[in-house]
This record gives structure tokens, sequence and C-alpha cells, in this order.
């Protein structure tokens, strides 16, 4: 009991002395853990928005668009199939809004909440008989045009008459991902108020859903509906879809996060061994006088291990908390299902067995300590790095030719300290290429596929004058007309975006990564995610179904496509059939260099009475702008890594060179050359580490944005690598911090009095 509250005294004693070191290595910890429990909960399918939306509403795996309602009764005779949602009919209006005109899907849907689908209201409530104005409307699709509970929601049909109705209510669904990546935006209204909005059933179309017993069974269900309803099939979604849909910013926020987050624990674990082997040799005196007066080799480990380890628990334990908060902040709004056991665990124990496995190494090392009469004190001496021997040769000043030996004195150490600061500074040069990726994003959008900065859809006008009008601004430099259509896949399966944009002699100037732009009808170019879907390469043939036409396309190139998760094909107007392509749906402008599209809107408005749609093109890598946070962030837990390493790094050059102070000044070295000598040593171990980790950073984030880009659809060629400017920045604050770390304490033990500074 006596060596327990001895034992507890010395580690308090301990902890007290290096306040700050203890505190940098727990947060360090948290940091870790905060990124992997928040990496976790992004990436999970437990946490996934749509897994949580689809449990609370019993949603449907596959949504089937009709021109006539279906035969419910065959339909739910297919294997698999357990409850049927609908079908409902859903008409095609565009909501007018501050002058602002949005396409939306208005569904029936009646005052008793369906068993299957039910939309799952956040703000408001459900409709009631009698809501003869009454609306529910999506709530992502909401919060992008600020829509709110009793506000206003006029509604135009296809016939141009206008409906005014009321939002009652603001709801979540799993039937469609988030707006504006899907898009038209969807809304719920009584089955009359829908008949008196469009009274034409031509103008509408059914939709229905299907509940299966296993989710995993999508594809023979797909299969035996396609066989069912033959050609009445307008297009298909699945959960599949719908999922993807929703994770997409999830999903890469939460890779990064990974990466960060695993990188940063093997960063952690340099940390924390350089840490304790560097207290444990500055303890030996200590721990030689514990095993003097009895303490075994077991009892030394076990007070090692204790101090230290009990350090990067509470880390965890802190870490555990902040990731379940945080990811809470970050889903907020959206049902959270607990992270699972199994990830908790994992991300739990992985953490504390490196955490221990780190403390384990060097606490051993410190057990085998000899008694006082054996014990060494001094570092390795007797040769010179090959660094001093350079250092000599060109005849640098004596205190950096000393600071330069000392830097390798105990090489084992002097690695770990390079190691340990070279990992996170590589991880922060790969946060500062997503940084550049995204403002290549914003700033070359036409690199991404988004050359055009308008969408002119014609409204009230022929599209012909619609095309005149724009041509006709001074600052809009091409117009291609384009139409959008849902293409059934070969295996009629699915839907997928076909887009004509331009022709064939003059196609639009999509970002062409692999192969070429499409330069005849019938050619054809797809984004990486349906290259992976169709399972198909550049150079194949592809025959897609539109509105029951066959559609056979030659893929000639791969284009960087943001939308739909890649899964497009683009072509020319002229590759369309002409009921799909006469008149053209919109106009995409390209505007001319330095043109601001807000001023462009609003004179193409003016010009066309207001008898336009314009709309402003959004860019992806606006909606991801919570990375640049995430960034600075995790830019800030791996610089505490730093911090730590360079701290063990000076006390234990301190600890070392103590007793070459006297020396030093007996020889002639000012206070200042002194300390110079000390920051030298833990200087040039600093620049060893920043440089080869900048340079494996810059050499590495390319390729990784690039993989995530391939994996997600988007496809590859979008990597960016920081500028030669922002590397070298970097790496000097790097390297300044580390300086000026080293600094303060070498000048308090430079300017002691020899006595004080060799105790």
């Amino acid at each position: 009991m006596s060596t327990v509250r001895a034992s507890v005294r010395w580690i308090r004693a301990d902890l007290r002395a290096r306040r700050v070191q203890a505190l940098l290595t727990l947060l360090a910890v948290a940091g870790i853990v905060t990124a992997l429990i928040t990496s976790a909960t992004l990436l999970e399918d437990g946490t996934n928005p749509w897994r949580g939306l689809f449990a609370e509403s019993r949603g449907a795996h596959v949504w089937i668009h009709t021109k006539d309602a279906p035969d419910v009764a065959a339909l739910s005779r297919l294997p698999g199939v357990v409850q049927v949602a609908g079908p409902y009919r859903t008409a095609p209006v565009t909501l007018t809004l501050d002058g602002k005109k949005s396409p939306v899907a208005l569904r029936e849907m009646s005052p008793t909440p369906p068993s299957v689908a039910t939309p799952l209201i956040r703000e408001g409530r459900l409709l009631r008989a009698g809501d003869t104005e009454g609306v529910i409307v999506e709530r992502s699709f909401a919060t992008a045009l600020n829509l709110k509970v009793g506000g206003p929601f006029t509604v135009t049909a296809l016939n141009g008459a206008s409906h005014p109705l009321i939002v009652v209510g603001l709801a979540d669904t799993a039937d469609q991902g988030f707006y504006p990546e899907w898009t038209p935006g969807l809304a719920w209204t009584l089955p009359e108020v829908l008949a008196r909005v469009e009274p034409a059933l031509g103008r509408s179309e059914s939709i229905t859903g299907l509940r299966l017993a296993d989710g995993e069974a999508t594809l023979p269900v797909v299969h035996g509906a396609v066989t069912l309803l033959d050609e009445e099939i307008q297009r298909m979604s699945t959960w599949r879809e719908v999922r993807a849909s929703m994770e997409l910013d999830n999903r890469l926020l939460g890779l990064l996060l990974a990466l960060f987050g695993v990188t940063g624990l093997v960063a952690a674990a340099l940390a924390i061994a350089n840490a304790v082997g560097g207290r444990v040799l500055a303890q030996t005196r200590d721990i030689a006088t514990l095993k003097s007066l009895g303490y075994t080799r077991s009892q030394v480990f076990a007070v090692l291990m204790a101090e230290h380890g009990a350090l990067g628990l509470l880390g965890i334990a802190i870490g555990l908390v902040c990731g379940q908060l945080i990811s809470s902040l970050t889903l907020y709004g959206t049902p959270i299902l607990p992270l699972s056991p199994i990830p908790l665990l994992a991300i739990t124990g992985g953490t504390a067995a490196v955490v221990l496995v780190a403390v384990a190494l060097p606490a051993w090392r410190g057990g085998l300590t000899p008694p006082i009469p054996a014990a060494t004190a001094g570092p390795p001496r007797g040769h010179l790095s090959r660094m001093a021997r350079i250092a000599l040769l060109v005849r640098l000043p004596p205190a950096l030719v000393l600071g330069t030996r000392d830097a390798f004195t105990r090489r084992v150490p002097a690695f770990l300290s390079i190691f340990g600061l070279a990992v996170p500074m590589m991880m922060i040069t790969i946060g500062l290429g997503c940084w550049a990726t995204l403002d290549d994003f914003l700033n070359h959008p036409e690199r991404v596929g988004q050359a055009a900065a308008l969408v002119v859809r014609p409204d009230k006008l022929p599209a012909e004058d619609a095309a005149r009008i724009a041509r006709a601004d001074p600052q809009v430099l091409a117009v291609y007309p384009g139409s959008e259509v849902s293409a059934l896949e070969p295996e009629q399966t699915r839907s997928v975006l076909a887009r004509a944009l331009g022709t064939s002699a003059d196609p639009y100037p999509f970002s062409v990564v692999q192969g070429r732009m499409f330069a005849a009808r019938g050619e054809a170019v797809a984004g990486q995610g349906l290259l992976d879907l169709l399972g198909v390469k550049i150079g194949d043939r592809v025959r897609m179904t539109v509105g029951g036409t066959p559609l056979i396309v030659h893929l000639v190139g791969r284009v960087v496509e943001p939308d739909q998760d890649g899964e497009v094909l683009s072509f020319g107007m002229d590759s369309l059939a002409a009921k799909d392509a006469v008149p053209p749906q919109f106009y995409s402008l390209v505007l001319r260099p330095g043109a601001d599209p807000s001023t462009v809107r609003a004179r193409l408005l003016a010009a066309s009475g207001e008898a336009l749609e314009v709309n402003r093109v959004v860019n992806p890598a606006e909606r991801l702008a919570i990375i640049r946070v995430v960034i600075v962030a995790l830019i800030a837990v791996l610089s505490l890594l730093g911090l730590a390493n360079l701290l063990t790094a000076s006390a234990l050059g301190l600890r070392d060179h103590a007793f070459d102070l006297a020396v030093l000044k007996a020889m002639g070295l000012t206070p200042r050359q002194v300390a110079a000598t000390l920051v030298t040593g833990t200087g040039l171990l600093a620049v060893l580490g920043v440089v080869a980790g900048t340079a494996a950073g810059a050499s590495l984030v390319g390729g990784l944005i690039d993989l995530q880009g391939y994996t997600s659809g988007v496809g590859a060629g979008i990597g960016r690598t920081p500028s030669t400017l922002t590397l070298v920045s970097a790496a000097a604050i790097a390297v300044g911090a580390a300086l000026l770390v080293a600094l303060i304490p070498a000048s308090r033990a430079a300017r002691a009095q020899v006595p004080a500074g060799i105790r």
C-alpha cells in the first residue's frame, strides 16, 4: 500500500513538472479519436441520413414512374415484394418565389399517413381533410428556397394557370435525395388539390413504390417489374441511388476525416513513444533510485504505464465524447441511429492498443534501468554524424557545427522526432491540396464540366426568342441548347440522366479527361459513374431507352461529371429523337471572362420582361465548404502532435547537453551562441521532418484526390497540388514555429548560471 501511495505521489509530481507536454498529448489523442469517431459516423450505413430516414419512414426500395396507374395487385405478387406504396399521381409544376422559378413535382397524399414511405413531419403538421390550399414541402427543398410554415407556395401548372398554396408542413423523406442534387423539388398535397392544379391526366404520371423483404434483392424485383409493365415504365429509381445521393458530401468528408485520423494515430503513437522515451531518459536517476529502494522491474514498468497510459486513455475518453457530439451536430436534423458497437469498439480498442504499445516499449526499457551505481546519465559520445562532418567541411560557425553534432547524438530518438514531424506535415500538405482542389473548382468551373454560368429556360417565351435574347447580351460568349431526359440503362433496371447539350458540330465545352469530345451524331461522352454502372469502357457502344425509343451511342470520351454521382450520358442535340430535342428545354450560357453572372441574369430578365427563367449554375464546391473548416481543425490537431514531438526533442537535447553548458561558455561562446547551439540541434530535426513530410504530401495529394473522384463517380483528373508558394510558406511557417518552440527553453538554459543549468 505504501508503494502505491509513493508511486501516485511520484506520478503526480512528474505530471505537474511537465504540464504543457502532458496537455498536448491529451489533446492530440482526443483530437485523433474525435476525427476517427466522426469519420465512422459519416461513413457507416447505420448513421447515413438515408438509413435513418428509411428506417423511420418505412421507405420503399424501388420507385416506378409510369404514364398511367399500374396494376397494383400484380406488382404486389412479385416475389420479394411485401408492400406497395401508391400509385400516387404526380404533376410537374413551377414554383415562383421572389422572381425565382423552381421546378416541383407535386404529389398527391391522403390525410391519413400511408404505412409505407410516410413523409416525416419536422415542422408544421400533416395534411387535413379540407386543406384546399395546403401543401407539405420536402425539407431540403424548403431550406434551399427559405420556405417557412405558413408561407406562400404559388405554383404554375403546364397550362400556365397559377394556384396560390400555403405551406402547412416541412417533411423529410427517403423517396428521393436532397435538393438541389436531386431535382425537381418535392411537395405533397391532397388529391383534390392536385386535380384542381393539373386537371389534365395526360400532363401527369403515376409513381408506385415497392417495399421489399430483402433490400439486397432489388435486381430480381426490378426485372420482374420491367417484364410485367413492359413499355409502361417511364423511369425507375432504387434505394441505392437515393442513398448515394444523400451520402455524397458526408462520405467525402468521412473519408477525409478517416485519412487524417488513421495517419494522425500513427503520428500520435510516435509522439507518445518519443515523449515517454524522453521522460525515461530524463528520469534515469529517479528510476534508478526507485530500483535501489526495492522497486522491481515490473513495478517500475507499471508506474510508467500508469502515468503515460492514463493520459492516452483519458484522451480517448474525451475523444469519444467529442466525436459523438460533433457527429450529432454534423448530421443535425436527420434521424441518427447510434454508431453500432463494432466500429465503436474497433476505434476505442484499436486506439487504446496503439497508445498502450507506444507507452509500453519505452516503459519496458525504463524497467531495465539498473540501480544508482550502474546508472549512466550522459548521452552516447565519441562519434560525429555525417551532418556534423558536412557542417565542418563547409566551415559553418562553431555554434551551428556543435548543434548539428548534437542533433544526432541519440539516433533512434532523432529518427522518431523526424518521422513524427514528417507524418503530420504530410497530412497538412494533403489538407492544403484538398483546399487547392476546392479553390480550383470555384475559380475554374469549366474544369469540372461547368463552363456555363447561367441556365435559361424559355418559360413563357418560345425557345427561339429565348435563344435570341440570350445571344444578344454583350457578355454572353456562347449559347448551347440542351435537354435532359431519363434513360433506362440496357438491362432496364434503373434510370440514368441523358443530357443533350450543344450539337455534334458545336458541342458544349465539357472537360474531357480521357478520349475525345463527341463530334458526330450517335457519339457521346460519359461520367466515370456511368462507365462503372454499365461495365463499359471508352470505345464501346451502349443501347439506352428514352421514352420507349432506343438510343444507341458510341462512347468516345470520359468527362469530369459532378452530377448524379457521375452517372450521366452526354451527347449532341442531334443525337436525340426529335420528340425529345425540339424545342430545347433550356439554354446553357457561357459568359465572357470577368462577366458577373448576377448582372447578366438581371439584364436577361429585364430584356425578356421577366418572361424567362434564368438560374445560376450551382458549383459543387459550394456545398463542400464545411471541408475547409474540417481541414483547419485537423491541421490544428496535427500541429499539436508536431509540437509535442518538438518539446520532447528539445527537452531531451537540453537534458543530454546540460553538462556541456559550462564547457561551451568556457570555450568563449556567448549565451546567444549557446542558445543557437541548442536550437540548431532541434531545428535541424524539424527541418528534415518538415521537408520530408511536405515532399511526401505533395507527391501523394493529387493521386489521393483522383482516387476519391474515381470511387465517387466524378472521375479522376480533379486533384490539384498546392502551389509552390503555398508549400514553401507552409514549410517556412512550420520550421519557424519549431525554431521558436526550441528557442524559448534554450535561451533560458543559456542564460542560467552554470550550476543551475547542469542540475
